[in-house]
Order: C-alpha cells, then sequence, then structure tokens
C-alpha cells in the first residue's frame, strides 16, 4: 500500500466512524459486482429467515403504542446492552478498523478511543436520567419542563438530519459491500435493504428491531472472536512474536508500535474527539434505546455491557490488524496480479476479509460476508424507527396536535407508514448517491449530534436556569453552525465540490460548533425574562426528583 492509499483509507475510516460503512472498498469498486458468493447468499438467507420469526413472534406481542416505540420496557440490561452494541458496532468495525491497524498499526487502536470513552460519559451523565425522563424519545426528555412547540420542532429536526445522513451512508453502502462481495447488483441489494428495514419496523416495532440488533451483535463479536483465535493460532498464541513478524514485515518498521502522528493537526484532533465523545450522547437511535428498559438500574447495566462489548472488538480488531499485516501482505492471492505488495483486490478495507479467506476458506469468507449485511439491516432498522417516531410522535402528535388528543393506536398507525415512506425514500437516496463520496456525512452526523443534540439535552437535565427559548436557539445555532462549517470544510468544499480551497480549513466543527450552541443556551436563558422561562425554572425540583428516583417515570419499575 502506497502513502497516498493510506492517507486515503485513513481519511475514509476518519470521517466515517464506527458506525459507517467501508466507503474505501466501496468506491474502489464501482464496476460490476464478482461472482455469486453462494455460502455468502445461503447464511445470509438463513439469517434472514430467523429474523422474519423474531418479526412474527415479536407482531404478536406488539399491542400498544408502549409495546411499539419502547418494546414495552420489557427488555432486559443485558439483553439491551448487546442490541445497544449492535446498533454502534457496524461493517467498519470490521472492515474499516482493521484496515486502519493494516496500514498504520497502533495509531489504529489510538483512533479507536475516541468511540470508545463515550460510553464512560453515556453512563454517568445520561443512561439514568435518559431512562426515567424520556418515553418514546430523546425529544421527550428536552420537552419535560421546556414543552415548547419551538423546542420540539427544533429537536426533532436535529434528530431527522442526523437519521437521514446515516440512512444514506448505510444504504450506499449497503449496495455497494453486497456488489462487492455477493456479487448481486446494487439496486437490488438497495431495493432488498429497504423492504426488510419496512418489515422489521413496521410489523415487529422496537421487539423485533431490539431482536435484530442484539442477534447481529452476537454474530459480529463470534465471527471476529473466531478470526482472532485462528489468526493467533498460525503464531502458537505467542502476541509478541506476532508483533515481531508484523513490524519485519510492514514498511513503517518499528514505527508502526507506536504513535505516528494519525492527525498531525492538534485542532482537528480535538474536535474529532469531541464529535465522537459527545455525538455519542446525541444520537437518537442510541438513546431511544434507554426506554425499553424497566428502570434505571438496567440504563445503566445496558452501557456497561454494550461498553464492555465494543471494547473487547475493539482490542480483537487490533489483533486481527497486526495478523493481516504478516498474512494478507505476504500472499499474492489477494492483490492485482498476484503479486505481494500491489494494489489490494477490493480495496484497502477489504483486509479482514482476506484474512478470513487466508484462515478459514470461502466458508468463513461467506460467514463474515453475510455477517457484514446483517450489520447494516440492524443499523438501518434502528435509524429508521427513530426517525420515524420523531415525525408522528414528535412532530404530528405533539405539535401538529398538541391541543387533540390522539389514541396510541393511531399514533402506531401513523409510524408505520412514516416507516414506509422513510424505507422508500432510503431506497431512492441510496440509488441516487451510488457512486458518490458520502463519507463526510457520517462526519456531520457526529458532529450534529455533538453540537445541535447533546447541548439541549444536557442543559435540560442539568441546569435550572434553561429556557425554553435559550435550548430552541442554541439547538438551532449548532445545527446550522456544524452544517455549514462541514459544508466549507476540506473534505466537502475540496473533495466533494471541488474548489481549490476549503473557507473552513477542519473536516470536523465540533470544537467551535459545539460551544457555540453552549453559549447560545446560555446567554438567551439569562436574557430571557417570560413567564415559561420562571415556570420552566420551577419545574426543575419536579424533574430532578423523577430524573433521580424513577418515580412517575413511563412504565418504569423501582430500583
Amino acid at each position: 500500500m502506497n502513502l497516498d492509499q493510506t492517507k486515503r483509507a485513513v481519511a475514509l475510516i476518519a470521517s466515517a466512524g464506527l458506525m459507517s460503512l467501508p466507503q474505501g472498498a466501496a468506491a474502489a469498486q464501482q464496476g460490476d459486482g464478482r461472482p455469486l458468493n453462494v455460502v455468502a447468499i445461503g447464511i445470509f438467507f438463513v439469517f434472514v429467515g430467523i429474523t422474519f420469526a423474531i418479526t412474527w413472534w415479536a407482531a404478536k406481542r406488539t399491542k400498544t403504542a408502549k409495546d411499539f416505540f419502547s418494546a414495552g420496557a420489557g427488555i432486559s440490561g443485558l439483553q439491551n446492552g448487546l442490541a445497544v452494541a449492535g446498533d454502534y458496532l457496524s461493517a467498519a468495525t470490521m472492515l474499516g478498523v482493521v484496515s486502519l491497524v493494516y496500514a498504520r498499526g497502533y495509531d489504529g487502536l489510538l483512533y479507536c478511543i475516541g468511540f470508545f470513552i463515550g460510553w464512560p460519559v453515556m453512563l454517568l451523565l445520561m443512561a439514568e436520567r435518559v431512562r426515567n425522563l424520556g418515553r418514546y424519545t430523546y425529544v421527550d426528555i428536552i420537552a419535560y419542563r421546556l414543552d415548547h412547540v419551538g423546542v420540539r420542532c427544533m429537536a426533532a429536526l436535529g434528530s431527522l438530519t442526523v437519521v437521514f445522513f446515516y440512512l444514506i451512508v448505510q444504504m450506499v453502502g449497503a449496495g455497494e459491500l453486497v456488489q462487492l462481495m455477493f456479487g448481486l447488483q446494487y439496486n437490488y441489494a438497495i431495493i432488498s435493504v429497504g423492504i426488510l428495514m419496512i418489515v422489521y419496523v413496521t410489523f415487529g416495532g422496537m421487539i423485533a428491531t431490539t431482536w435484530v440488533q442484539l442477534i447481529k451483535a452476537v454474530l459480529i463479536m463470534f465471527g471476529a472472536t473466531l478470526l482472532m483465535v485462528l489468526a493467533l493460532a498460525h503464531f502458537n498464541f505467542d502476541f509478541e512474536s506476532l508483533a515481531q513478524k508484523a513490524v519485519q514485515v510492514h514498511a513503517g518498521g518499528n514505527a508502526i508500535m507506536g504513535p505516528g502522528g494519525l492527525f498531525s493537526d492538534p485542532v482537528s484532533s480535538l474536535s474529532l474527539s469531541l464529535a465522537t465523545v459527545f455525538g455519542l450522547c446525541g444520537m437518537p437511535h442510541i438513546l431511544m434505546r434507554f426506554f425499553t428498559v424497566p428502570n434505571a438500574r438496567e440504563a445503566r447495566t445496558s452501557v456497561l455491557v454494550a461498553a464492555t462489548c465494543i471494547g473487547y472488538m475493539f482490542v480483537a480488531m487490533f489483533v486481527i490488524g497486526l495478523a493481516s499485516i504478516v498474512i494478507v501482505s505476504t500472499d499474492g492471492r489477494f492483490f492485482e496480479g498476484g503479486h505481494a505488495g500491489g494494489k489490494l483486490l477490493g480495496g484497502s478495507n477489504m483486509v479482514a476479509l482476506h484474512l478470513a479467506t487466508a484462515m478459514g476458506g470461502n466458508l468463513f469468507l461467506g460467514f463474515l460476508a453475510a455477517v457484514m449485511f446483517a450489520t447494516i439491516l440492524a443499523v438501518v432498522s434502528g435509524l429508521a424507527l427513530a426517525g420515524a417516531s420523531s415525525i408522528s410522535h414528535d412532530i404530528y402528535v405533539n405539535v401538529l396536535r398538541r391541543k387533540t388528543t390522539v389514541s396510541g393506536e393511531a399514533e402506531v398507525r401513523l409510524t408505520r407508514k412514516v416507516t414506509i415512506v422513510i424505507g422508500i425514500v432510503a431506497v431512492l437516496l441510496g440509488i441516487v448517491f451510488r457512486g458518490q463520496n458520502v463519507a463526510f456525512l457520517v462526519s456531520l452526523a457526529f458532529n450534529v449530534a455533538a453540537s445541535a443534540n447533546f447541548p439541549p439535552l444536557l442543559t435540560s437535565m442539568y441546569w435550572r436556569g434553561v429556557t425554553a427559548r435559550g435550548v430552541m436557539w442554541g439547538g438551532l445555532a449548532g445545527l446550522v453552525s456544524s452544517v455549514g462549517m462541514v459544508i466549507l470544510s476540506p473534505a466537502v468544499w475540496k473533495t466533494v465540490l471541488g474548489h481549490s480551497h476549503a473557507i473552513f480549513p477542519y473536516d470536523h466543527s465540533a470544537l467551535f460548533s459545539m460551544p457555540l450552541a453552549f453559549l447560545v443556551i446560555y446567554v438567551v436563558s439569562k436574557l430571557d425574562r417570560s413567564p415559561a422561562a420562571e415556570r420552566a425554572k420551577l419545574a426543575f425540583d419536579l424533574q430532578m426528583v423523577r430524573a433521580q428516583t424513577g418515580l412517575g417515570a413511563e412504565g418504569a419499575s423501582q430500583h
């Protein structure tokens, strides 16, 4: 791999984060797909059959709005933790991170730390209060004592922005990934993902979505563990020997075992760190998962289980990446022309699948390929449910129909209809954006979540003096500034739009847009002397009691 390829791989993975798809591999394969991988397709159909059975079972249990939106608050902490891990871990965990370790060594492990640090923040600041204050969406938390039309519209807009940006990336990635590994046509893959997403959410609601994510998490951890064990067995389970041979083989030599300046610019490094840590705490489809457990204790357990699974996966990916340096980079089968050291077949993000072929042949390759596609189904189902809930619950019920009573059955019916519309739109967007560099959309989603969603959420839960006007204008400031800065950044202004110089010099905006959001919230709240502002301050004590104890929470049992 030459320097230019390495830079491109690192840039793509850095901008995509851990919930994106392998855009480097996707961009490398714009032509026809490979021959049909019968094993992968067979395993995938087994997975689809199981999930259809789960959806049928879930549909029989989904009788109320609470069942549909929050699985009746009957999911255990262990189950929900696995589902959260399944919602967060995507194909980039198996493909992008391994590729980064393959290219840069130890820097790949350092890169993962920012995404892991967000989970202790989620545990300490968010999990318990989110569970006790929320009902169906994270907007309910902000609107608990700031129930203002502008607040709900602003929060719903931020939520939908994150959801649709992710959906575009997932759909484009699905088509390219399936074309690359299954040999199926791009449009067929897009349509199949859209149909399956609609079926899971429309019929099974949160119960089906939870179990799809749970099964996917178990499968991806099993696949990673098996690949890691087979790779370590190649070195007689001697990690020191593996590391020494990786140093000998890699062009970087000893440098790969130390930090090599993955981000030479400290401003970009800090901004990305803020986006990854606090963006997690503003992801609507992740926050929704805390409403599925019966109490705050189970919410904390969910975070602990999810963090354990995700941390384990990072370590496994590091070992797999080092093993790939030794095994894949010296095997001519995986390079164009059959000569090691040339251009890697399928692009740099195919490293993990090449290692699977070397360790377990086509059967293991087929299994991992099917798991990769299963990850897409799990993630898009969670995104679709979050988007549909935001439109039906936050906008329609609590804004457009706020002066009338809407039954739970009517709300569920509307959500199902919105899910179908979101599925159709997602398929069309996936087809429209085919072949485009959409990695910046995931960067934008993280920055929006950290700038537009997290500040209103945090201040509404922890600051007595915050007002509805402050949250509304602060959230809008974070949304507009984060989107605007990313559009003007090198990743979009130069790479996508083709301009010679970027107006905003950094790819990530969180270092600037997130403090701006907090500042606007503070200033506007301090200047707000309206009666609604005073009522919001008086309601803070009641909110604190519910946040700390769970008394009065929707369907919550006692600690």
